[in-house]
């Protein structure tokens, strides 16, 4: 057996071109954009200062673990799912690739069914065509589902330098539009009110559920940090600019999502979740078309970074497919996802879903790679290493048992810790399950391998 096979694709530091501010317009327009506008309407519910508490706690409690993958990243230069062979095995690091390929081309399924929202919205004002929801509504949904996939496939072949503009012409267009949209809810409602209004009983989040959204919605972007922080050349740009980056785009468009949804409520008299989402939100506030457009358009600077590191996901499963063709087919894979809640009929209901699926497991994995490359093996994280049959790395046939195990068990261990009360009301199951999987992997990581030389 050769090691070709396995081979990793690891960036040089001659070839890093990828400075501070690429990285944190990066991570920031991954952030500051429609999916993240609809988490914190979806928040909402746990009232105006129970959704800023919750953003806080998840938001930086995750970036953390951001900043210590973008650090591996940056010293190993290989992509985060190479670098799961580590802990999983080489063989192994088909399981989060996988769990990765769909989380990625679930994020960017939820991007690209917010922006073909918001062109539904321009054809009907220019072609009079239904709004979803209407007899007929299907049709522009389609037609804008094709147009973003379309926008994607172009962004994303033009290689890594048209990734990079689309993220600083998005970044800049965020800024402007979040400025618009303070501007407009707080000519309808003051702060006051949005702190004082009352989600109806029947419609509340506990803090605990609040901080597992978050905290689903954010770990997602650790499994894909090295992807980004490989193609940089500095340590300080690899831990901080991730971190700061990401915060502060969740921030603004969580933030702005509370208010808005909130907003809505107040002015409407009727508290709905459905009203999330942004293209809903904007119509509501008579911003217009510039809106919609903006919409679309950060749309495509987060779904640079899902589909980037969707395809670097797949590349670990198919080593023959070149990234061009795994980029090609990530988006496709995608565009198919984004019909499902036209057949469904509720775009929200999937989108909680989609959550529960990943916070569920995105945990238990982050957790595992931690220990092992900060605490357990290190020294092993080599291009050899991770490439090598016949290494460390390849653990029994290719698979190492205790991780798989321990990320089953943390599954479990996430689903029951999520059912109780106290756990739903205060700090919610998410990083609790993370702690104990960590020192569970690591336990029985030492026990066995303390049998193993006695």
């Amino acid at each position: 057996m050769n090691n070709r096979k396995y081979a990793v694709d690891e960036i040089p530091l001659n070839e890093r071109n990828m400075t501070y501010w690429d990285m944190f317009a990066t991570w920031f327009g991954a952030n500051a954009n429609n999916g993240t506008w609809f988490i914190g309407g979806v928040i909402a519910a746990a009232g105006f200062f129970g959704g800023i508490v919750s953003m806080l706690i998840g938001g930086i409690l995750a970036y953390i673990f951001l900043s210590l993958m973008g650090y591996v990243g940056y010293r190993t230069g290989a992509t985060t799912t190479v670098l799961s062979r580590g802990a999983f095995g080489i063989r192994g690091s088909i399981v989060p690739s996988l769990i990765n390929i769909t989380l990625f081309l679930g994020w960017t399924a939820v991007n690209t069914f917010i922006a073909a929202t918001s062109l539904a919205f321009i054809f009907h004002s220019l072609f009079r065509w239904p709004l979803f929801g209407q007899p007929g509504g299907n049709l522009g949904m389609v037609v804008g589902i094709l147009i973003m996939s379309f926008l994607h496939i172009l962004s994303i072949i033009s290689g890594q330098r048209s990734v990079q503009l689309v993220e600083r012409i998005g970044v800049i267009l965020v800024i402007v539009f979040v400025l618009l949209e303070v501007i407009v809810v707080f000519k309808n409602v003051s702060i006051s009110q949005l702190a004082h209004y009352r989600i109806p009983k029947l419609q509340q989040m506990p803090l605990g559920v609040a901080i597992d959204t978050i905290a689903a919605a954010s770990l997602g972007w650790v499994v894909g940090g090295a992807d980004f922080t490989r193609f940089t050349r500095s340590k300080k740009t690899a831990i901080r600019a991730p971190f700061w980056g990401a915060l502060l785009g969740l921030m603004s468009f969580t933030i702005i999502g509370i208010c808005t949804t909130i907003s809505v409520a107040l002015t409407s008299g009727t508290y709905d979740p459905n009203n999330s989402d942004p293209s809903i939100i904007a119509n509501k506030l008579g911003l217009g078309l510039i809106a919609m457009v903006v919409i679309v358009l950060t749309s495509m600077t987060a779904n640079a970074v899902n589909i980037q590191a969707g395809a670097s996901a797949l590349n670990n499963l198919v080593h023959k497919l070149s990234l061009n063709k795994a980029l090609v087919v990530i988006t496709l894979l995608s565009m198919i996802l984004t019909f499902i809640p036209l057949l469904s009929g509720s775009f929200l209901n999937s989108f909680i879903a989609f959550l529960d699926y990943t916070g569920m497991l995105l945990g238990p994995i982050i957790a595992i790679m931690v220990v092992d490359y900060f605490i357990l093996n290190q020294d092993h994280y080599t291009a050899q290493a991770l490439a090598d049959p016949q290494g460390k790395l390849w653990y029994q046939h290719g698979f190492n048992w205790i991780a798989l195990g321990t990320l089953c068990l943390g599954v479990l261990l996430y689903l029951g810790l999520k059912s109780i009360p106290v756990i739903r009301t205060s700090v919610g199951a998410t990083f609790i399950t993370m702690g104990l999987v960590a020192v569970g992997y690591y336990l029985l990581t030492k026990g066995i391998n303390r049998k193993q030389v006695n």
